[in-house]
């Protein structure tokens, strides 16, 4: 690859698309930005509003604490939000500018109106759809198959758009990524290219994992393996990622970057690496470069499955943390293969039951997969092809991963679903 190729500015492109910010779990903030809109395009607040949503946007919402809101949790809480404090034009960080005044009548709006709720029955895996009403006059806003992707938008019954995403431009081709050429392009890399957006990462990523560290959120995992496991770089590593997870999924205030539409998987993917650099005193050229790798790779093995599925993402960002690791250690094409299929090998099975505190302990398994990875490779062991649903190659094992994600795993995610609703 050269600086000059299309694919390396496709590869630079889709860094930009994906590394956004976001305030607190991405599918209440999708609901709210939805709601947002929706409010937008009524022109004024609304006296009720109706919310359609598919099953896995339930599970992801049901449990986690929406932010700036003093603690509300649920779908109604983050449209409430979304129509009374949000900021359309931040997008997935449309909340995070709301006053001690707005959080009180958030709750104020939520006693007052009355808000349904219904299974979208669309067949989409991931879809929001928010009618807000106001006497006889109406607003509906369709967000389907990623958090900001507007497919619909209605006003008192007329369709004023229906398309792949108003004013948005189409996203950058994922399936030109690969591992090799992820490598070559991390290497030849123009830093200044991506500075801003990866910079930012760090920043974002690294200040909700010292506030889950210094704090008391969820469950505690961050602090948990600190005071009970050890201080090596390993275990900081685990840390550094479980504890930003545990801010974020209980409301702290603080925004993340994203990666494969997921505060969790970009905290994943990149907190673990930042962690590497520091303890090998890297440059910061050189994990810019990493950062890339890993956040690269983590949305290669993500694209085939999907925004949302019974495969728990942090899988794939564990390994892709991972290859970031080991390109840190000045590994290339083979290890970085062997770590990825190792990991792969290891954590694959983990299923994805909704955001909550407990993400942050699977973040913690994810990425010491990703670490085993590695070092199974510096210790001359690997996995082989036909061992379970490892092929031979690591593109034809991330062919398999997809396939189960994304196909194997259907019927698991329904049963997830009607588990979580008690049916």
């Amino acid at each position: 690859m050269q600086i000059t190729d299309t694919k390396y500015r496709n590869y630079v492109q889709i860094l930009k698309e994906e590394l956004v910010p976001a305030m607190g779990c991405t599918e209440p903030a999708a609901i709210a930005y939805a709601a947002a809109l929706a409010r937008k395009e009524l022109g004024c607040l609304p006296d009720r509003v109706l919310i359609e949503v598919s099953g896995n946007i339930v599970k992801n919402v049901k449990s986690v604490v929406v932010p700036n809101t003093g603690g509300l949790k649920g779908i109604e809480a983050a449209a409430a939000a979304g129509i009374v404090a949000g900021d359309p034009g931040k997008k997935l960080a449309l909340l995070s500018a709301v006053s001690g005044e707005q959080k009180k009548e958030i709750e104020a709006y939520l006693k007052s109106t009355q808000f349904g709720i219904r299974m979208a029955d669309t067949g989409r895996i991931f879809d929001i759809i928010v009618t807000c009403f106001s006497g006889d006059s109406s607003a509906k806003i369709q967000i389907a198959d990623s958090h900001t992707n507007v497919v619909l938008i209605e006003k008192n019954g007329k369709v004023i758009y229906s398309g792949g995403g108003k004013g948005e431009k189409r996203e950058t081709d994922r399936s030109l990524l690969s591992v090799a050429d992820i490598i070559d392009f991390a290497d030849i890399l123009r830093i200044e290219d991506v500075r801003e957006t990866i910079e930012r990462q760090i920043d974002f990523n690294s200040a909700i994992s010292a506030e889950g560290l210094r704090g008391h959120y969820g469950a505690n995992i961050g602090r948990v393996l600190r005071a009970g496991y050890g201080s090596d770089i390993k275990l900081r590593a685990k840390a550094a990622a479980a504890a930003g997870s545990d801010a974020r999924m209980s409301g702290c205030e603080l925004p993340v970057i994203i990666v494969s539409g997921s505060g969790n998987q970009g905290m994943t993917a990149s907190l673990p690496v930042i962690e590497y650099a520091k303890e090998l005193k890297t440059d910061r050229e050189c994990l810019i470069r990493a950062l890339a790798a890993a956040d690269l790779i983590t949305i290669h093995l993500k694209t085939g499955i999907g925004r949302l599925s019974a495969y728990c993402g942090v899988v794939s960002a564990g390994a892709g943390a991972g290859a970031g690791i080991a390109y840190l250690h000045g590994g290339r094409m083979e290890e970085i293969a062997h770590t990825i299929v190792n990991a792969l090998a290891i954590d694959s099975g983990m299923v994805c039951d909704g955001a909550k505190p407990s993400c942050a302990a699977k973040i913690a398994t994810a990425v010491d997969a990703g670490i085993m990875g590695y070092e199974m490779y510096k210790n001359g062991q690997q996995f082989y092809g036909g061992d379970g649903i490892i092929a031979k190659g690591v593109e034809n094992t991330i062919k398999n991963i997809n396939r189960l994600g994304k196909e194997g795993m259907k019927e698991t995610d329904k049963e997830i679903i009607r588990i979580m609703l008690n049916e």
